[in-house]
């Protein structure tokens, strides 16, 4: 796949249709964005940033189906923001993706057409929406088991959406302190039957107060993005329509819990954790891409001593080296995520959902993409001395990186899975003769030796965790060398 180049940097390789989208519109987009963030600052309030998210919508140039209708503008849209995270910070890019991707896209993935439609009027209004999943005791970490219950009332032909406990509050629920509207997961309870994971769009707040029965708090100060508002919500008898639950794909009829179609509301609803991995690994490579550049900028001017001539920064060998391997592995790592991007474009434009082969492809290129950015990143901070420190320099925001590693599935998590399929294949004595094989057959035959001492399972797997993640790798690396399709 050929990759363009914009003036400063490389570009993200991605689909002809989209290379053809990004040339036409990247400085006209890129002067809008500007325009709209003209404010923005790394210390603005979360009151202040909220407002400048509400401008952004109205403008319309990103429209709440597009991850749908026209993915390609969905995805340029969060790689713009992220070149912003050096000097603000990520807090509006979390903000972002949170309205645009977990609050709008769960509704488009889940919601019927009438429930669609509405999205249209939030945007005209400048509404804002948060993403009620993660909980203090469960969340995207334990496979989307969520404690929160909303409960069908046949007499009122209304749910009770209740906090049960403590541990079932929603946990740092970016955009709670100021969201109009909220996508929130619970349990579906019918006639004292679970159902499991369901979605529901609710009113969170009405002329600017909460709704009755919801109660908020900080979760507290930040090392970064401290213009996002984080929030733990608890709902006490909080009475939803009926026509709340997203409903594509299930819905009460006359009292009665009706499925419709093949596919589980679960499903589509896990489709945000596929397009928000893109959008992080996305973000990653566009904070590294613009922190690399900007400190090469640097380093291309900052005159060094020498006994001849007038060498810089940049000529110092081990600093040249790192800025020549970072281009090499930024590249490869532009190439594999566009082609995922790519991938599953095509996958949301059907309204489908994407196979175990794309699946185990995204999850690699958000793990590769941030671990590497990570690594990199490290790397030259510590190779350009005083620079690093100063406070428009862009390291302050390092922490982005942080986000991007726990966010939408943390790394090890991610990995953990990984290995774990790959164990299984083994277990079924399928493709045990690759070297692949014989390393998962190697932690199988490790994790038995723990077992028959008596140790369970789960203990035998924790023992031998180094031999887990080394799997992962191994698992990835193919991955990365085979791609997203056949």
């Amino acid at each position: 796949m050929i990759r363009s180049f914009s003036r400063l940097s490389t570009r993200v390789s991605l689909p002809t249709a989209s290379r053809a989208f990004s040339a036409e519109v990247e400085t006209s987009w890129t002067d809008a964005w500007n325009a709209a963030t003209e404010n923005m600052k790394s210390n603005i309030t979360f009151e202040e940033s909220a407002e400048i998210l509400r401008n952004l919508t109205k403008t319309d140039l990103l429209r709440a189906t597009d991850l749908r209708d026209s993915p390609s503008r969905f995805f340029e849209a969060h790689r713009i923001l992220a070149r912003h995270a050096v000097e603000h910070g990520p807090g509006f890019w979390i903000r972002f993706t949170v309205h645009y991707n977990l609050f709008a896209g769960t509704i488009v993935a889940a919601g019927d057409e009438e429930q669609v439609s509405r999205l249209a009027d939030y945007q005209a209004a400048g509404e804002l929406g948060c993403f009620g999943l993660t909980e203090k005791l469960a969340g995207v970490q334990s496979g989307l088991v969520v404690q929160t219950t909303a409960t069908y009332d046949e007499a009122s032909d209304e749910f009770i959406l209740d906090t049960p406990n403590e541990g079932a509050r929603k946990n740092w629920i970016s955009q709670g302190f100021v969201a109009d509207k909220a996508v929130v997961l619970a349990d579906l309870i019918v006639k004292g039957e679970s159902k499991g994971p369901h979605a529901f769009v609710m009113d969170f707040r009405s002329s600017g107060s909460l709704v009755p029965g919801v109660k908020i708090d900080d979760m507290g100060s930040k090392t970064v993005g401290n213009d996002l508002d984080n929030a733990w919500i608890d709902f006490e008898n909080v009475r939803l329509p009926k026509d709340s639950m997203l409903r594509r794909y299930a819905e009460i009829v006359d009292g009665e819990y009706i499925i419709k179609g093949d596919v589980r509301p679960f499903d589509m609803i896990g489709q945000r954790l596929y397009t928000g991995r893109i959008a992080v690994a996305q973000a990653a490579l566009e904070y590294r891409r613009a922190l690399f550049s900007k400190t090469k900028s640097y380093s291309d001017s900052k005159k060094m001593f020498a006994f001849s001539g007038e060498p810089v920064l940049s000529e110092i060998p081990q600093l040249e080296a790192l800025y020549e391997e970072n281009e090499e592995r930024l590249g490869r790592l532009d190439e594999y995520v566009g082609d995922c991007e790519a991938a599953l474009s095509e996958v949301l434009k059907e309204g489908g959902t994407p196979d175990t082969r794309l699946v185990d492809c995204i999850a690699t290129a958000k793990v590769k993409a941030v671990e590497d950015s990570i690594e990199m990143v490290h790397r030259l901070r510590q190779e350009v001395g005083s620079f690093a420190l100063m406070a428009d320099a862009g390291f302050k925001h390092t922490d982005f990186l942080q986000c991007c590693k726990f966010a939408e599935g943390d790394s090890r998590i991610l990995m953990s899975k990984i290995a774990r399929d790959r164990l299984r294949l083994v277990e079924k004595g399928q493709d045990m003769d690759s070297e692949e094989g014989k390393q998962a057959l190697g932690l199988a035959m490790a994790m038995k030796g723990h077992l028959v001492k008596g140790a369970s399972k789960q203990e035998a797997w924790d023992k031998e965790w180094k031999g887990v993640y080394e799997l992962a790798e191994t698992v990835m690396d193919r991955v990365m060398t085979d791609g997203p399709t056949v």
